[in-house]
């Protein structure tokens, strides 16, 4: 455990509670270590901290339009990559139909959520129907493939060399956010051995970035049965049950759904906005310089951003301080809405991204100027 110099004080005109009961006219800024886990102190400005009138270099937050990627793909191993460290790799894939070849990926466990379309997911372990807003947890070394009946737009997060878990729900307990009951398996039902047989198959197989090809005389998702505590599962957005307190506005790191050792990944769905009249109902500024944060928007009004829509994903690379567009902050001051209305998927990665020449190409260069204040 690291063990860091850390002791609380205060100084000067500030709050005693983190994001509640803010001094009159300030804004909260957050700065902290290990993401929300580890020490922190809030500093109380008189102007909002992303009022900035110009932003030059590399920190420049970044805003993509993945619907606007041209091309529907076969394999998922086609799909473009968009961001990339060593330790995660997300693409975004479009399947208008069938996959004519098994997918394995023996460079890391896959997590594919689906932003829309509809099918049949067939793999080792047997056959799962998915649909929008659901999470697919692909392990490492699994075959599998899809067939379409509405076509497929998903988002694919790899944990490179590394493996999914779920996420240690402490005081809260295990049944927080999702009971693993929830959980779906695949089922090695109808669907699954009518698709069985010696049809010739093949398998692209990706290890180290580069994919092999292996041809079967048969179709080798041909097991009849299972057993264990390692497969395919399937949760979906609307089964989670978020943690919310109406007196505290809770950090991201409250809604994390999955975790590997470099990254994790937070689902965001609506919940009741804070009650409490001292208690902040959006978003904080913060700094979260031990992470690169990005966002997946997947449905829903996203109150804390401007001319934001779905399918579209912001990166805010570790560094500098964010939070919510003025509008957001304009808002809050009317008479809030009873609750949020959002779906959003969010990865905080350890390590810097790296942006890819295909989400270079779908970018929206205006988005750092989002947060400036209109005149």
């Amino acid at each position: 455990m690291k063990r860091y110099v850390h002791f609380p004080k205060v100084e000067g005109q500030a709050s005693r509670q983190a994001h509640a009961d803010l001094p009159a006219g300030t804004f909260e800024r957050e700065i902290s270590k290990e993401g929300f886990f580890g020490p922190a102190a809030h500093l109380y400005h008189r102007h909002p901290p992303t009022g900035w009138v110009a932003f030059d270099g590399p920190l420049r937050p970044h805003a993509f339009h993945s619907m606007r990627l041209g091309g529907a793909h076969e394999s998922p191993w086609a799909a473009p990559e968009l961001l990339h460290n060593s330790a995660v790799r997300v693409r975004f894939w479009r399947c208008d139909g069938n996959m004519p070849a098994l997918a394995r990926n023996a460079d890391g466990d896959d997590l594919m959520f689906v932003h829309a379309g509809r099918g049949e997911f067939f793999c080792d372990y047997g056959h799962l129907s998915f649909e929008a807003g659901d999470y697919l947890l692909i392990p490492r070394g699994t075959m599998w493939r899809v067939e379409c009946s509405e076509p497929l737009r998903a988002l694919l997060i790899e944990a490179s060399n590394n493996s999914y878990r779920l996420p240690d729900k402490g005081l809260v307990g295990p049944h927080a956010i999702f009971d693993a009951a929830m959980l779906d398996t695949p089922r090695i039902d109808d669907a699954f051995k009518d698709q069985q047989g010696e049809m010739e198959w093949r398998v692209a197989i990706k290890r180290r970035g580069a994919v092999s090809m292996v041809t079967y005389p048969f179709n080798p998702l041909d097991a009849v049965g299972w057993h264990g505590d390692l497969s395919v599962v399937r949760i979906n957005l609307r089964d989670l049950r978020p943690l919310m307190s109406h007196r505290y506005h809770l950090p991201p790191s409250a809604h994390t759904t999955f975790l590997a050792d470099r990254f994790v990944v937070c689902s965001f769905v609506p919940r009741p906005f804070e009650s409490d009249p001292g208690a902040m109902k959006v978003p904080f500024f913060h700094n979260n310089d031990d992470y690169d944060e990005v966002i997946f928007y997947h449905a829903g009004n996203f109150f804390s951003r401007d001319n934001i829509h779905p399918g579209m994903i912001t990166m805010h690379p570790g560094g500098f301080t964010h939070g919510p567009h003025p509008k957001a902050l304009q808002n809050v001051l009317k008479q809030p809405k009873p609750a949020t209305d959002e779906y959003a998927v969010m990865i905080d990665t350890r390590d810097p991204l790296e942006v890819s020449p295909a989400a270079a190409g779908i970018e929206w260069p205006g988005y750092v100027d989002s947060w400036k204040t209109a005149k």
